[in-house]
């Protein structure tokens, strides 16, 4: 975080593995059991579906949800860091 003097992260993290490669962004719908995309991809893409579903829920401790509003106050006011910065610090605590 900016004028952060404490760790970017949490401990809990003992190794991270991350590929960063270019992404694209496509909404589609399921018709007659196929996916239908919205918009194009090129032909042999590699795609990772991701199905929303409105009923699902999930429950946080009181804790865990003051963690949560807390950090999107953070990004909502522009107390963000690169994700370079974010990644080098992961790496360290290896």
């Amino acid at each position: 975080m900016k004028g952060s003097s404490g760790p970017l992260i949490g401990k809990a993290v003992a190794s991270v593995q991350v590929r960063m490669s270019d992404m694209q962004i496509a909404s589609g719908r399921v018709v007659d059991g196929q996916v239908v995309v919205e918009g194009e991809l090129p032909e042999g893409a590699e795609v990772t579906l991701l199905a929303l579903d409105g009923e699902e829920e999930f429950e946080v401790d009181a804790a865990l949800e003051a963690v949560l509003l807390e950090s999107i106050a953070q990004g909502q006011r522009g107390e963000t860091i690169p994700a370079e910065d974010l990644l080098r610090e992961m790496r360290s605590r290896e």
